[in-house]
């Protein structure tokens, strides 16, 4: 997984999230993002992740995007950890 592939993986996911107004309107509630901050947000690091992680931690979300996206949902996981890095959960290179 490279990070390019990631970005684009975590922006289709966020299309994903903005095609039902439910699902944008519980990561915006989840988040604290308002319709007035969250492009803005987007352009911030760690956007891309936080998308990845609210898919994550809905199982059927997760799964959802994941046959929409005709991907398996392990490809959402390698893509946030790709672009969480390797200090996101404690791990350093070398």
């Amino acid at each position: 997984m490279t990070r390019e592939l990631a970005e684009a993986l975590a922006i289709e996911a966020l299309g994903y999230l903005a095609a039902e107004p439910e699902r944008l309107e519980r990561f915006m509630a989840l988040t604290g993002l308002t319709p007035d901050t969250l492009r803005g947000a987007a352009g911030e690091p760690g956007f891309f992740v936080a998308v990845l992680d609210h898919l994550a931690g809905d199982e059927s979300q997760l799964l959802a995007f994941a046959a929409n996206a005709g991907r398996p949902p392990e490809h959402v996981l390698a893509a946030r950890d790709m672009l969480a890095g390797p200090d996101a959960m404690g791990l350093r290179e070398g």
